[in-house]
């Protein structure tokens, strides 16, 4: 199109060609998108999805993955202590701690005689799957694995997770969420901050679904010096597809439609577990075992009926292959719990290990 000037006369308007017309419009409008893309504030980092799409962050299910749970800030303190019960060896209480808001409750056990300087050596205590309507936190389940840590001579503080006991919020199950992961690293956060407890000599022993619970909360926190694993179940995601859980105490009624529509929306978006899932990848804890400072400890019957002991294998395999401390015990009898007479040599054991890399015994 021609421009008038002064010394020009135009009779007539020439038509403008359409192409052009188009070709123009469109230079003009990757012209403003190259000049938004240079304001960080307009600016969306992505997440490539299993699938190939790529969604802004944050991501759906963004709180499942380990770089998630490491950017969170753990905060929380010990609420009023109710004496249930003592002994020559230890104190029992019940109190509480917050987590994500909620009131969570648990068993606190103190030891009797000398505070050792810098304080007691802790154990936070995770339960594994329990029917929430039978769980109490005063109940028989757990009791002879506290009262032997508490004799051995560490504060143990069995939690109550989300939705079991009088604990508020509602059970989410242990794999395809995170709320029990906090609810472990709130309860430790909560336990440093005690004056009778060394805030960094605090381990985590978990049982059966709380393998995954207390591994995953490794790989948060890296520095928790010490976790105990008996008949863990879940690591990679893609053993689950492998072994499967059988467990006839589990029944879906006991849980909210909410948790399994999760679960299908998941895997809705991101297909199922795969090594090659970016997402799936940044939720298994065994892709983040070289970042662990502490050891771990594992303990599994090959007579397990529920959680197949190759769990446990498969992570050893993992295991040797980094700098991590780590010890696996099999044990030829003693089922999911690891009774009868494995108990006592278990427990020796797992009392040993939490004293070397806690108490530096």
């Amino acid at each position: 199109m021609q421009k008038k000037s002064r010394n020009t006369v135009i009779t007539k308007e020439p038509r403008p060609n359409k192409l052009w017309l188009i070709i123009l419009l469109g230079i003009i409008f990757l012209g403003f998108l190259g000049i938004n893309s240079l304001n960080p504030a307009k600016q969306k980092s992505a997440q490539l999805l299993s699938n190939g799409e790529v969604s802004p962050t944050p991501f759906p299910y963004q709180e499942l993955t380990v770089p998630y749970l490491r950017e969170k800030t753990y905060e929380s303190t010990l609420g009023d202590t109710q004496t249930v019960s003592g002994n020559g060896s230890y104190t029992t209480y019940l109190t509480s701690y917050t987590s994500e808001g909620l009131k969570i409750n648990g068993l606190l056990t103190i030891p009797t005689g000398q505070e050792p300087p810098g304080g007691w050596p802790a154990i936070v205590v995770i339960h594994g799957y329990i029917p929430p309507a039978q769980y109490a936190t005063l109940g028989p389940q757990y009791s002879d694995y506290v009262d032997y840590l508490a004799r051995s001579g560490f504060v143990v503080f069995k939690i109550d997770l989300r939705g079991h006991g009088d604990s508020e919020g509602e059970p989410g199950g242990g794999y395809y969420g995170s709320d029990y992961v906090m609810d472990a690293l709130n309860a430790r956060a909560a336990l440093q901050k005690v004056s009778y407890v060394d805030p960094k000599k605090i381990g985590l022993w978990g049982h059966s679904m709380a393998g995954n619970i207390v591994l995953r909360s490794m790989t948060a926190k890296p520095d928790i010096p010490a976790v105990v694993i008996w008949a863990g179940a879940v690591y990679s995601y893609t053993d689950q597809r492998k072994y499967g859980i059988n467990d006839a105490s589990f029944s879906p009624n006991q849980f909210n439609t909410q948790r399994f529509s999760r679960r299908r929306e998941i895997f809705e978006k991101y297909g199922s577990p795969s090594a090659e899932s970016v997402f799936w990848s940044q939720v298994a804890p065994t892709n983040y075992l070289n970042d662990l400072q502490g050891a771990i400890g594992i303990h599994h019957a090959t007579d397990d009926e529920v959680v197949n002991i190759g769990y446990s294998r498969d992570l050893i395999k993992l295991l040797d292959a980094t700098a991590v401390s780590h010890e696996f015990y099999e044990y030829p009898s003693g089922g999911h719990n690891i009774t009868g007479g494995s108990f006592n040599q278990a427990m020796e054991r797992t009392v040993e290990f939490f004293k070397t890399h806690l108490s530096g015994k």
